[in-house]
């Protein structure tokens, strides 16, 4: 996809607050400072427009981001960060959980995971609470950039075994800073939204198989 324009729309605190053009919406989900505004500003190829923050766990609020008339990404609040408190944290489950569960013009998730850690227990539950509620999703192994080459496909390992994902579907291996990943992952996206296809009520499952990379 081309994208010719980007712009932040609104950050959401409610279902009335949600844009009401009945765009598909694409959300990402992962702990605090899992890289989800850099992967949404290297996607529609601007520096700052997605808020990037040093301060884990700042959002509160869903941020929508539209792209161009075709699709909404939207960053959903940072999980597993302790320094938030037990109620606030419940407050953002129940929040976050309604919007994956209720939201019509939801597509797809993109879950995403430090290809440089094993998934923490909170990337385990949440993927499989999305497998469990049968909401689409898929997982994006970011940062690879910060280790080597020759180790990404044992990292990749860690995190399809850690999670539990089925055979012969892995994690999309993402770097912002490369670009690596980027077509991939926009092959999926269109698909996801059926960009453009005729518009149907009926969406079909978005295939998130992804084959490992060889070393060199």
């Amino acid at each position: 996809m081309k994208v010719n324009q980007a712009e932040f729309i609104i950050s959401a605190v409610g279902p009335s607050q949600y844009p009401a053009d009945a765009l598909p919406e694409i959300a990402l989900a992962g702990r605090s400072n899992v890289g989800k505004s850099s992967l949404i500003n290297c996607l529609i190829s601007r520096k700052n427009l997605a808020r990037t923050s040093s301060q884990p766990g700042k959002t509160q609020t869903l941020n929508y981001y539209k792209v161009n008339q075709d699709l909404y990404f939207v960053d959903l609040p940072g999980y597993g960060y302790a320094k938030v408190s037990k109620t606030k944290r419940e407050q953002w489950g129940k929040f976050i959980e309604s919007y994956l569960l209720n939201r019509e013009t939801l597509r797809l998730v993109m879950q995403l995971v430090d290809l440089r850690h094993p998934p923490s227990k909170d990337d385990q539950a949440m993927y499989e609470w999305l497998r469990h509620m049968d909401v689409p999703v898929l997982v994006v192994a970011t940062k690879a950039d910060k280790i080597p080459k020759s180790r990404w496909p044992k990292h990749l390992k860690i995190v399809r075994e850690t999670l539990g994902m089925d055979k012969g579907v892995g994690p999309l291996m993402f770097s912002s800073e490369l670009g690596l990943g980027k077509d991939e992952l926009w092959g999926i996206l269109e698909q996801a939204i059926a960009y453009g296809e005729p518009q149907s009520e009926n969406v079909e499952e978005v295939s998130t198989e992804v084959t490992d990379p060889q070393p060199s």
